[in-house]
């Protein structure tokens, strides 16, 4: 596609554009960030074997401030996964807004700007991501012309990288773009000598720093208060040349400064009493710090930083906070393996993770990613904790073990020359919590990979913070398997086979909480005939859960002893409000008679169920009814009898499965019984999956949905 404006020739027309082969990542983006007036942005490639967008490009910023964010993985929660996954434009207006939708990002730089991500993608090929970010001055919403030329150009970058993979050309990573120089217009004005002149008779300190924050310029009232002499500062960044200045909070600073385009300020105790002032005014190419003797500052309860202790550098704080913020999302182990290989995996260089826990005295394989072949992992599921492999010595000793090839592997463990898996170099990462081992994670490199000291500092770091992780995972899977265990023995195992009916029945937790509810279902037969419920108690936890299944007994009971629907609600409301309990119930009971195919119901403030008849019609039930259970004991409940002939089917259901959020109920409720009229025709647990299509796949349920289907069948 080529793009023309004013009738003329656009500048992305091939004749102008740069050969295949040449820079045409960071051409596509300086003219892209030219057009929409960016402050910075980015180029991300789909790496070519795994799931994983590689930064391909930067501009207008230091990578560094990227570093966690170098590799991301498709699933991650990022503006650019997502806006890969969804191809479409994903748009964040300013700091609330990626605090609230990408807390991560936020975490790692905390600071006001806007930002637009983009996917490269046709219609059968994913490319990569753009994204430019914007000052915090950019309104709230971006325009129609800026959103004109992020698609044009994302559909121009696109048609080139095709073009470029046609002719066995495929693009990659390019060098950033550089910025022009910091004098340019002052020079251009005045003169560079002239400059550097006026300049130097300035009473205050003047310092230019580049986007990596080093030193071009300082005049000589900046050495003067810095205490070093000029030529010690050209070229060096602040933080790293002067000690009392190595603090994480003073390079924010000027991350801050670069990001929002605002002027920030701090100040600085200069050795052994002289507190300094300093002001940064950002630009597009750098920074120009003023600096000055700080007044009254000696009354500030500020604690000089402590220099005797090694600093961690910011791109390793990022590292730990990113990483940190994606394992707070994480609940089950299966949400923790994820999260690694998504967010930690990608950002190493590493191509292959498993996790190993213990059961018992033997390993057991919790998860792992990245294996053509998941027997390969698997293997080590069930080796005893003494088996002479990696993974179990460290779980056992705590100690991480690092190798860099397979011949160092092989030479401490000649046994793996037996199970090689494909790798080339490894990171074994003892999970340590609470002072006990939980397990061992697996790093593995597809090449030979040199683990420097300051590398296996970070890895061992943040695996602590997977140990965390992993130790409240592995408590909320046990919890998990309990509730799912009291659930099972709540509900019926089957349905009795029943003459003149057949009944289907599905059950779906909330994804919120346990995953345990209170709704239930049962069918009882009854001398020829059957009765039907189907309730649903407030909450969805183990009290309600416990609650649910003394109204299943009770409801159960009172039909075995041949009480009427209408005796059955009113002892079991009774039942509710000698237990003393603070939950209301929900309900319908139906009385089946499939010979003479008629059916009486009672209802108790449940929704009405559904009636599909022979001929497709389907009828909502709305009929007379009662309170909810456990509101009032002298209460009594109407039935109503209607027929129920052969090819008939009815279908009771709890609210969970009609009220989302932002739907209006009527419309849900015209939206299961137009589905139920199309294929009320089906084999019924075929319906019954049908019915519950939309539910099953959604990500969030905020409230158990319990089905049952009953249709009559010709005697």
């Amino acid at each position: 596609m080529v793009g023309v404006s004013d009738g003329q020739a656009s500048r992305w027309e091939p004749s102008v554009l740069a050969p295949v082969g040449g820079p045409l990542l960071s051409l596509a983006l300086a003219t892209l960030m030219e057009d929409v007036h960016a402050h910075s942005g980015g180029v991300y490639l789909l790496a070519p074997d795994e799931p994983v967008l590689e930064m391909a490009v930067m501009a207008g910023l230091p990578r560094a401030f990227a570093a966690p964010w170098e590799r991301v993985g498709l699933r991650a929660s990022l503006p650019v996964a997502e806006a890969v996954r969804e191809r479409r434009l994903v748009w964040v207006s300013g700091e609330e807004q990626m605090a609230n939708r990408y807390p991560r990002v936020a975490v790692v730089l905390p600071y006001p700007f806007a930002l637009a991500a983009l996917p490269l993608a046709s219609a059968d090929t994913v490319y990569g991501a753009v994204f430019v970010t914007w000052p915090a001055t950019h309104p709230p919403e971006l325009s129609g012309h800026e959103r004109d030329q992020l698609g044009r150009a994302c559909e121009r970058l696109v048609t080139r990288l095709a073009r470029a993979v046609e002719k066995s050309h495929p693009v990659g990573p390019e060098p950033d773009l550089p910025t022009p120089g910091a004098t340019a217009a002052v020079a251009g004005t005045l003169g560079s000598g002239e400059a550097v002149r006026m300049v130097a008779r300035l009473p205050y300190g003047l310092c230019a720093l580049d986007l990596h924050g080093r030193v071009g310029y300082a005049n000589a009232a900046a050495a003067e208060l810095l205490g070093m002499p000029v030529g010690g500062l050209l070229g060096t960044q602040l933080w790293a040349s002067l000690p009392w200045l190595n603090d994480p909070a003073y390079e924010d600073c000027y991350r801050a400064a670069l990001i929002s385009q605002h002027v920030t300020s701090f100040v600085a105790l200069r050795p052994p009493g002289e507190w300094l002032s300093f002001r940064l005014y950002p630009g597009t190419s750098g920074l120009s710090m003023r600096i000055s003797r700080a007044r009254a500052v000696s009354a500030m309860a500020r604690a000089e930083p402590r220099h005797d202790e090694a600093t961690t550098r910011l791109v390793t704080i990022s590292h730990v906070l990113s990483l940190a913020g994606a394992l707070t999302e994480a609940v089950g182990v299966q949400d923790v393996v994820r999260l690694i290989a998504s967010e930690f995996a990608p950002t190493v260089g590493s191509q292959a993770l498993m996790l190993l826990g213990s059961q018992g005295g033997r390993l057991r394989v919790l998860g792992h990613r990245g294996y053509p072949d998941a027997s390969i992992a698997e293997r080590f599921d069930g080796e005893p904790l003494t088996a002479q492999i990696p993974g179990a010595h460290v779980l056992t000793s705590g100690v991480p073990a690092f190798f860099e090839s397979r011949r160092q592997l092989e030479h401490l463990y000649p046994a793996r020359r037996a199970t090689p898996d494909g790798m080339a170099a490894w990171a074994f990462l003892p999970l340590i919590a609470s002072g006990r081992p939980v397990g061992t994670c697996v790093l593995a490199y597809a090449e030979p990979h040199a683990f420097p000291a300051d590398e296996r500092a970070i890895l061992t770091s943040l695996s602590g913070l997977i140990a965390l992780a992993l130790e409240r995972a592995l408590l909320y899977d046990a919890k998990h398997q309990l509730a799912h265990g009291l659930q099972a023995a709540l509900l019926p195992h089957s349905l009795p086979s029943l003459p003149g009916i057949e009944a289907a029945a599905r059950y779906l937790p909330a994804t919120r909480g346990m995953d345990i509810g209170g709704d239930f279902y049962d069918l009882v037969p009854t001398f020829g005939r059957a009765a039907a419920v189907i309730g649903d108690v407030q909450g969805h936890n183990v009290t309600a859960a416990g609650l649910m299944g003394q109204i299943r007994t009770a409801v159960r009971a009172y039909t075995t002893v041949g009480q009427t629907p209408g005796q059955v609600m009113r002892s079991t409301n009774r039942l509710l409000i000698d237990l003393g309990s603070d939950l209301f119930a929900s309900c319908v009971y139906l009385r089946l008679d499939p010979a003479r195919q008629r059916v009486v119901m009672a209802r108790a403030g449940h929704p009405p169920p559904l009636l599909r008849k022979p001929d497709g019609q389907v009828r909502v039930l709305d009929l007379a009814g009662g309170p909810l259970l456990g509101i009032d004991a002298a209460v009594t409940y109407p039935t109503t009898e209607f027929t129920l002939p052969p090819g008939s089917v009815l279908a009771l259901y709890t609210d969970g499965l009609i009220e989302s959020p932002g739907v209006d109920i009527e419309d849900a409720l015209t939206e299961l019984g137009e589905r139920l009229a199309e294929s009320g025709d089906e084999p019924l647990d075929e319906l019954a999956d049908r019915l519950m299509l939309h539910t099953a796949t959604a990500e969030e349920r905020l409230d158990d949905i319990a089905l049952l289907l009953l249709r009559a069948r010709a005697s």
